[in-house]
């Protein structure tokens, strides 16, 4: 694999993470009720857990992507 193919998989890798990341973020902002109710019946936490278990998910999620897409991306192209 070239440095050039590298790049371009970690770029999109990024791209692909942090779409998703968005759509976690804004179907938890819009679709609060209802996922709070599903989940709530599913794991029994209550609400107040809930808000805590999303955001820590979504933070996880952000650092993850830094980590593991995004600083792999840029270190290739600063030495490309």
């Amino acid at each position: 694999m070239t440095l050039d193919q590298l790049t371009a998989f970690f770029g999109w890798a990024a791209i692909i993470n942090i779409a998703l990341l968005l759509v976690s973020a804004a179907a938890l902002l819009v679709l609060r009720g209802p996922i709070t109710r599903i989940h709530t019946r599913l794991f029994g936490l209550d609400e107040k857990d809930l808000g805590r278990a999303y955001f820590q998910y979504l933070a996880q999620f952000k650092i993850a992507t830094i980590v593991f897409t995004i600083t792999p991306y840029l270190a290739l192209k600063i030495v490309a």
